[in-house]
C-alpha cells in the first residue's frame, strides 16, 4: 500500500538536540561518578529511555539520576536545542501533501512538545506519543501501535523514521517500514547495523 502515515523519533531526527543531551549526560554523570566520564563516553546513551540507560548503571539511584538530568535538561532546554536544515521545510510539505504525522519519542510527553514549539514544528503533528504514554518504550512496538491507532492508521501503510537503533527495531517490531537518517550522531554505519531488511537511509536530508 502507498505510505500515508509518517512517524518520526525526535531527538536527533526531527530537532538537533545533541548538545543538550550530551551535556545533561554530563552534568549528571559528573555529580555520581565524578572524573569518570567524559564526551565520548556517552554517546551510547543516546536514544533509550533515561530509566534504561540510568537503571544500567545504578538500579538503586535511578530515579534520583533522572530528576538530575531533566532538571538540567529542562533548565537548558532552549539555550542548547538546535533545528536541521530542512526538516521544517520538508515537514510542512508533508503535511501540506495530506500525510498524517506522528512523534515516537522516549522523551517524556510535555518535554517533546516543549521542543516541537520551541522548532515550531508542533502544529503539524496530529500525535505526539512520549515515555510517560506507554507501558514499555521503543525498541517495543507499543508507541508505534498506539500512534497509529490515533492517527487510524495501520502498519502496512505507515513508516517510521529515526536516528537510531531502537527506532529501527521498533519499526521493525510493528510491522511498518522504517527510515534511518544519515545525520545520526552515532553515524550512518553504526545505525545500518541495526536495520531491518525493509529499511532504507534518508540522505543529507530528510
Amino acid at each position: 500500500m502507498t505510505i500515508r502515515t509518517i512517524l518520526f523519533d525526535l531527538d536527533g531526527t526531527l530537532i538537533d538536540t545533541n548538545e543538550l543531551i550530551i551535556q545533561s549526560f554530563l552534568h549528571t554523570l559528573e555529580k555520581y561518578y565524578p572524573g569518570r566520564y567524559k564526551r565520548e563516553d556517552v554517546l551510547p546513551f543516546i536514544g533509550p529511555s533515561l530509566y534504561e540507560t540510568f537503571g544500567s548503571l545504578d538500579p538503586e539511584r535511578v530515579e534520583e539520576m533522572v530528576k538530575t538530568y531533566r532538571t538540567f535538561n529542562h533548565a537548558h532546554h532552549d539555550e542548547l536545542i538546535r533545528e536541521f536544515d530542512t526538516v521544517y521545510e520538508t515537514i510542512e510539505t508533508l503535511h501540506r501533501h495530506g500525510f498524517r504525522l506522528g512523534v515516537v519519542t522516549t522523551k517524556m510527553h510535555d518535554t517533546a512538545l516543549m521542543g516541537l514549539r520551541k522548532t515550531r514544528l508542533a502544529p503539524f503533528f496530529s500525535c505526539v506519543i512520549g515515555l510517560d504514554d506507554v507501558t514499555r518504550p521503543k525498541p517495543d512496538p507499543e508507541p508505534i501501535y498506539k500512534a497509529l491507532e490515533v492517527l487510524q492508521s495501520t502498519p502496512n501503510e505507515a513508516l517510521m523514521v529515526g536516528d537510531n537503533y531502537h527506532d529501527m527495531l521498533a519499526g521493525k517490531n510493528a510491522g511498518v517500514k522504517t527510515a534511518g537518517v544519515a545525520w545520526a550522531i552515532k553515524g550512518r554505519q553504526y545505525l545500518e547495523q541495526y536495520k531491518p531488511p525493509e529499511s532504507v537511509m534518508v540522505g543529507n536530508q530528510l
